[in-house]
């Protein structure tokens, strides 16, 4: 069993796809897979699929739905497997439960890779940091369920994945800052700035970079950029994290160049 979540859906048994051609099938696939291992009452089930007011025949539409569900499983586990779909696709008081090896979804993959590189980040072994970040990031092929109908209930999942992999992003590349790879990274900075105009953790990066780079002016000109966009687009002025950033690069303060020093440990010298 291999399934993908981080990106468009995609779930095979035996080599053989099981993903529902039908949109709310799909769904169901989508949150019982994102939940493997753990029991999903009926309730919440019926709530992704028809919000706060389901129909009446909600309960055996859904029952179909799972029917629909294990007739895929079936039909790619075959005869010889020793395996049913009820094996896998399991009915347990008030709901159901998708029994998946360890392995075989994404999305606990990659949580267990982010939970091993903030370990290794608070230890300050920065080169495991960045490898397990990395690893993470890669198993991301789009933007999480991209090809699946979003109800409330995957909505709240799609959205805390999307923020972890913003943050996952950021943290890695504090890892990559600290083992002095600004060079390698002004490109991608210089790209996620554009991606994510009101970012101010990726632009303290950028300008970070920029500024050991040999490129102080151009970590002054992402400074104002962002400012002038906080201000036409929330009225805001920049963090005093960041102020004290910029202030900090036209002073050319020394210790920006401390070597194993990420954006973050500069901002925390500058408070100390």
């Amino acid at each position: 069993m291999d399934i993908w979540l981080l990106g468009p859906l995609t779930a095979e048994v035996r080599g053989r796809s099981i993903v529902p051609t039908a949109a709310k099938p799909r769904q169901i696939l989508a949150l019982l897979a994102i939940h493997a291992n753990r029991v999903l009452p009926v309730g919440t089930l019926m709530e992704e699929i028809w919000g706060s007011e389901p129909p009446q025949s909600a309960l055996a539409t859904l029952h179909t739905y799972i029917l629909q569900l294990r007739r895929q499983l079936t039909a790619a586990y075959g005869a010889d497997a020793g395996v049913s779909a009820k094996d896998v696709l399991v009915t347990q008081y008030g709901g159901y439960c998708w029994q998946a090896p360890t392995d075989a979804v994404d999305v606990p993959r990659y949580e267990r890779l982010v939970a091993a590189g903030r370990v290794a980040s608070g230890e300050d072994r920065q080169e495991k940091a960045s490898a397990y970040f990395r690893e993470a990031l890669a198993l991301w092929r789009g933007s999480a369920l991209v090809d699946v109908r979003i109800g409330p209930v995957l909505s709240i999942e799609v959205a805390r994945l999307e923020e972890s992999r913003l943050g996952v992003l950021e943290r890695c590349l504090e890892a990559d800052l600290r083992l002095g790879r600004h060079a390698e990274l002004l490109t991608e900075l210089i790209e996620l700035t554009g991606r994510h105009p009101l970012h101010e953790g990726l632009h303290a990066q950028c300008m970070t970079a920029l500024y050991r780079a040999g490129r102080s002016w151009q970590a002054l000109d992402v400074y104002q950029r962002l400012r002038r966009r906080l201000a036409e687009e929330l009225g805001l002025s920049p963090s005093p994290r960041l102020q004290r950033l910029q202030q900090a690069v036209l002073s050319a303060e020394p210790w920006l160049d401390v070597p194993g020093c990420g954006e973050d440990a500069l901002l925390d010298r500058m408070i100390g």
